[in-house]
């Protein structure tokens, strides 16, 4: 068979899904990734830039039958928020935990219970971030292409919230005349149990008429809260504070700071917790590792445990602290700033604890799971959204002589090939391992 390049068009059969969501062929043993295709289809393809081993693929036509769904969005294809929409909901469902199976088969873990996925329902993201750029007669407001930049503008989003897809008509028409949106930019969404809170990256600053604009805007869409910052690290600048942004965990109400993380649904977060709760039993004595506002130390700690929280941002602690406060539960819910990316907790100091919870970014938490691999604590319960580095990460606290127990997979980010997941972990001689 001649050398494939790009440019080249073929016929392949579609043996799976990979981990981005795209249909996978072999082209003379090579892989194909190609978008929206699905296990036992035949496609013709062009082959476009390489990727990995093998090549991104261009879908030119489907050749025969396949058991795909109607997708729920009429921008599905365009749209690079969700690939999966096609995917029947059984076959869905399959193919997340099969994604976790393998994530761990791959630093060898082959023996892991993993339970079924707990999927998420439509309408139900609270927190959207949303592309925009000027167009022609007026500014694109959606989502990016996944193959290139340019922002898909979009008329309904079936996973978000409604009166977040009720916010964005009136959203597109504030931001095309704004001087601060000429070079385009992201809008941030979150619902939140006092109304609507926008929070706008761009990096032209608003001007005073953008700021006064803006506030009408919030005046008139009774929103929460609008600011503004200029990129994703920098601190945001209010424009208009109409009431208090919060959040509940639990029943627990806490003042969310602007750009905070927060998960992706109600129903995500409650699922995700039970989880957590069910990995550190009857602990006591907890370290809330990664902690933001207190997602799960603040319900732990109004319930009469005792939690030490840790985060590299002090705002989001401050937060959870004064939630802790308000509800009577402040002096069994400490805090301390602390980047455990660098400076991870040693096993000195988590000897006095009975579990740990550990909830770091997509980028895992290597260090802190070294550190924690020759800790002598009975309980982890370790949170992710990638189930390739929780594994990575798995793997040293197994080397260190954990036992993964379980892993429970949920839909946290509905029709995506994105994954949350929680992962069970008993020290191995340990009376909660035994």
């Amino acid at each position: 068979m001649p050398m494939a390049r790009p440019g080249d068009v073929i016929e392949l059969a579609i043996g799976e899904i990979g981990a981005q969501g795209d249909g996978i062929g072999r082209h003379g043993g090579m892989p194909v990734y190609v978008p929206q295709a699905l296990p036992g289809e035949r496609w013709r393809v062009r082959l476009m830039a390489p990727r990995g081993a093998g090549f991104a693929a261009q879908p030119l036509a489907a050749l025969g039958a396949s058991r795909r769904q109607p997708a729920p969005c009429r921008h599905f294809g365009a749209c690079g928020g969700c690939q999966l929409q096609h995917l029947p909901a059984a076959d869905y469902g399959r193919w997340q935990r099969q994604a976790v199976v393998q994530a761990l088969a791959r630093r060898g873990l082959h023996e892991v219970p993993v339970a079924p996925v707990q999927a998420t329902p439509p309408a139900s993201r609270r927190r959207l971030r949303l592309a925009f750029a000027p167009a022609a007669g007026g500014l694109r407001l959606g989502f990016r292409e996944r193959s290139d930049r340019t922002v898909v503008d979009v008329a309904e989003c079936p996973i978000a919230r409604p009166e977040i897809v009720a916010l964005l008509p009136a959203l597109r028409q504030l931001l095309a005349p704004l001087a601060m949106a000429r070079r385009g930019g992201e809008a941030l969404l979150t619902a939140s149990c006092s109304g609507l809170d926008l929070l706008l990256q761009t990096t032209v600053p608003p001007a005073l008429e953008d700021r006064e604009v803006l506030a009408g805007f919030a005046e008139r869409e009774d929103l929460a809260r609008v600011g503004w910052r200029s990129g994703p690290d920098a601190a945001p600048e209010p424009i208009a504070a109409r009431r208090e942004v919060a959040i509940r965990f639990a029943g627990i109400r806490v003042a969310l700071p602007q750009g905070a993380f927060l998960q992706a649904s109600a129903f995500a977060e409650q699922a995700i917790r039970a989880a957590v709760v069910a990995a550190i039993g009857d602990a006591q004595r907890i370290a809330d590792l990664f902690a933001g506002c207190g997602t799960f130390g603040l319900p732990l700690a109004a319930g009469g445990r005792t939690v030490a929280a840790y985060d590299a941002d002090p705002a989001l602690l401050a937060a959870a602290a004064a939630g802790a406060r308000q509800a009577g539960c402040g002096a069994r819910f400490a805090t301390t700033p602390r980047d455990l990316g660098r400076a991870p907790l040693a096993a000195a100091e988590l000897r006095h604890l009975d579990a740990v919870i550990l909830d770091p970014p997509r980028a895992g938490a290597r260090a802190q799971a070294l550190a924690l691999a020759g800790a002598d604590v009975p309980r982890i319960a370790m949170v992710s959204c990638n189930p390739a580095t929780f594994a990575r990460d798995a793997r040293h606290l197994i080397d260190g002589g954990w036992r993964l127990a379980w892993v429970r997979p949920i839909d946290a980010f509905l029709w995506s090939a994105q994954i949350e997941l929680v992962g069970a972990f008993l020290r191995a001689g340990s009376p909660s391992g035994a």
